[in-house]
């Protein structure tokens, strides 16, 4: 099975927490021995990892730069955990929170990926959706920068990005796409229901056929001289917007104690 690095410390905790027999050894700042070194040191140990102490200059060559935090580790990479119709299919069995799916149509940037991770993860969306082409993978900086949400996301890369979000309206997944001309703003749409909310790269937007596909377009209301958010940003604005509808939802809808 193949390998990758994981670095920094939430990263390789969570796969700690979640996959421990998936790590061959973790590497630390010899030098390092603060309290968050210690405690981690004491985990690792209890999960019977192998720990080599590494200088800096490895730590950054291993990692491929210097945000390492004093921590690499080496994984084994784990298979994918879901299909797209698993993940719909556990939330439809599990009655709860309906389906809230990010799809991104483009975005190559690990830093914007990790970001978007790590957004999915606090909203409570059950999956991110990309394209197999033009798309970045995981990696280890898409893994840093989602501070464990790579772990607990699932991402799923399909050949064919209109056909899957056809299978998704088929589902009843209502396919939601960001673009700045569209005619109504994200808060004039009603999130409480199963919906995929797709954005495009920052510099080109949505592809026309993705674009196509969408039930309906919305912008994100833009006040100031600024024309355009970051991806990572924009992914939030949406996701929270639907988890805020939710929540409101919830709590009318819930009869009193």
């Amino acid at each position: 099975m193949s390998q990758r690095v994981l670095y920094g410390f939430h990263a390789v905790t969570v796969r700690l927490k979640t996959a421990p027999e998936s790590i061959t050894e973790i590497h630390l700042d010899a030098r390092r021995r603060d309290a968050r070194m210690r405690g981690f040191i004491e985990r690792a140990r209890e999960a019977g990892i192998a720990l080599v102490e590494s200088d800096d200059e490895q730590l950054s060559k291993m990692s491929g730069g210097p945000r390492h935090q004093g921590v690499v580790a080496r994984v084994t990479a784990l298979k994918p955990r879901h299909s797209l119709d698993e993940v719909l299919e556990e939330v439809e069995a599990a009655k709860a929170d309906p389906a809230l799916v990010l799809v991104l149509d483009g975005v190559t940037d690990p830093h914007n990926l990790g970001a978007c991770l790590r957004v999915c993860d606090g909203a409570g969306a059950h999956a991110v959706l990309a394209p197999t082409d033009h798309a970045v993978g995981i990696n280890g900086t898409v893994a840093k920068v989602a501070s464990g949400a790579a772990e607990t996301v699932p991402y799923l890369m399909v050949t064919n990005l209109a056909r899957a979000l056809g299978e998704m309206k088929e589902r009843g997944v209502r396919i939601i796409g960001t673009s700045d001309d569209a005619e109504h703003t994200l808060y004039d749409l009603d999130l409480t229901g199963p919906v995929a909310l797709v954005l495009g790269a920052e510099d080109k937007g949505m592809r026309q056929l993705t674009r196509k596909t969408c039930d309906q377009l919305v912008s994100i209301p833009m006040a100031g001289a600024v024309e355009s958010l970051n991806v990572s940003v924009a992914a939030a604005v949406c996701l929270y917007e639907a988890r805020r509808q939710r929540l409101h939802q919830q709590a009318t809808t819930t009869p009193a104690a």
